[in-house]
């Protein structure tokens, strides 16, 4: 018996043919050695048949789908009665055997017997094997079980979908944090090709975000992958400017199959821009904190018994989240009535006086103050002045600027120094403006935006209606004035 028949398989020269010596000597590997290793070590089944249909090769494969072993299956001439239905043998050797004569490989699917009596159906891939001259010397044949294919065959569908046709973004990246492959979806987010971003560095894609991927990443080739998505802000380079987006991201780790200890390949990271739907949920949640910061003020102030306390707890609620500093100025005589000819006038003519702030120093409610009515210093073109005149809110900002120059913006302004975004809000009662609330950001919060400028004018309306009833009150405390106790 040959060295391929010995561990499960059998060589050209047949059954019964004499071994022949081993090509590396009595110590060496032969020929029919390796060949017997090669066809045991293979994850296919593999059978062969010589030009008059005898089997001359079966692997541990084969043996493992069937039951079969190389010694019950080699010799035998054909497949019927054993490993095939009488009925179905002609069929099945038929359209084995004809793949001597046809050009390339042919595949067919069939049913297979067990050696316990039981069917499996098989997918076969069936070739011509060609003598020396050329000519056809007999058939070998590939098979596995038809679901293990299936099973193979969606894998690779489903990766050639996700690389072409997914919407959301794909990308492989490999154990040095690197792109090696990219599908479409993750390209255009990218703001680039799907060629162009492989083996780049993530920090010449991201602006920002990448240290927080990244160490996601590495966590994912560590541990494993984490047990629910991840929201992760980045901002993309592009050529109009950096892309602030929000990707809701998801980590595989990948790992080869082919070794016995798993050696990670990389990671796969499949995300999915959530950006507008995160938008929408930060307003929504803004909303609902500024409504609440309106009614726990308009609770606190309807316990206060001096309306210019009201005023000022209305002040301090809506500094929450808001902004830095506010502050409220009232026109100079009280008031100013819209038929007075305001708007024919010039804003320097309008005087406003400080009567509430917050502190400059520690953090703490506001105060009063303006009891000497001494008008405050606002030059010509001053926010304060241009809301009383449009009666209308304002918006100022002195933009990226060396420190000592946004200093000096503030101190011109008659505003804390650290100002460097403005709002100003008219004070509107009974058809009469009554003055300004100026809402003031630091450096490190944004500008204000047509949203903030909304909620300030509702700051604004209780407050005016506070300072309103306050001068009502003042009234009718003095000599003579009706409500005099």
């Amino acid at each position: 018996m040959s060295a391929s028949r010995r561990s499960g398989t059998t060589d050209e020269l047949g059954p019964d043919e004499p071994e022949p010596e081993r090509d590396g000597g009595p110590e060496g590997v032969g020929g029919s050695d390796l060949l017997a290793a090669l066809l045991d070590g293979m994850d296919a089944a593999l059978c062969a048949f010589d030009a008059d249909g005898v089997l001359t090769h079966w692997n541990r494969e084969a043996e493992r789908i069937l039951g079969w072993t190389a010694a019950e299956a080699v010799g035998r001439h054909g497949l019927a009665g054993w490993a095939v239905r009488g009925a179905d043998a002609e069929e099945v050797e038929g359209r084995l055997m004809s793949a001597m004569q046809a050009p390339g490989r042919q595949v067919n699917e069939f049913a297979l017997l067990t050696k316990d009596g039981g069917r499996v159906l098989v997918r076969t891939q069936s070739a011509a094997v060609r003598g020396p001259d050329g000519k056809p010397a007999g058939v070998y044949c590939a098979f596995s079980e038809v679901h293990a294919q299936i099973d193979l065959e969606r894998s690779i569908a489903l990766s050639e979908a996700l690389f072409e046709d997914a919407s959301w973004g794909v990308v492989l990246v490999d154990a040095d944090l690197r792109p090696a492959v990219v599908n479409s979806h993750a390209a255009r987010a990218l703001g680039t090709g799907r060629t162009s971003v492989l083996g780049r560095p993530l920090g010449e894609l991201l602006a920002q975000g990448v240290e927080e991927l990244e160490a996601a990443l590495t966590h994912v080739l560590a541990e494993g992958a984490p047990p629910a998505p991840a929201e992760i802000w980045v901002s993309v380079r592009t050529p109009e400017g950096n892309l602030r987006r929000c990707w809701r991201s998801g980590f595989l780790r990948l790992a080869s199959p082919l070794t016995e200890e798993p050696v990670p390949l990389g990671v796969g990271w499949l995300f999915q821009d959530v950006t507008e739907a995160k938008q929408l949920e930060q307003e929504a949640s803004l909303l609902r904190f500024r409504a609440q910061q309106l009614h726990r003020a308009a609770r606190a102030a309807a316990e206060c018994e001096d309306p210019r306390d009201a005023a000022t707890v209305h002040l301090d609620f809506a500094l929450a989240g808001f902004a830095d500093h506010a502050l409220i100025d009232r026109v100079a005589g009280g008031s100013l009535n819209d038929g007075d000819g305001l708007r024919s006038t010039t804003t320097a003519a309008v005087r406003l006086i400080r009567v509430a702030a917050t502190p400059t120093g520690a953090p703490g409610p506001s105060l009063l103050t303006g009891a000497a009515g001494l008008p405050v210093r606002y030059g010509e073109g001053h926010p304060a002045l241009q809301c009383v005149e449009r009666v209308g809110s304002v918006r100022a900002s002195i933009g990226t600027v060396p420190p000592e120059q946004a200093r000096e913006w503030a101190r011109a302004r008659q505003w804390p120094t650290d100002a460097v975004h403005a709002l100003c809000a008219v004070l509107r009662s009974r058809g009469r403006t009554l003055g300004v609330v100026t809402f003031l950001r630091g450096a490190g919060r944004s500008q204000f935006e047509r949203s903030d400028s909304i909620y300030a004018e509702d700051v604004a309306v209780r407050i005016a209606a506070a300072l309103d009833l306050a001068g009502q009150v003042g009234r009718a405390g003095q000599p003579g004035q009706p409500g005099e106790k």
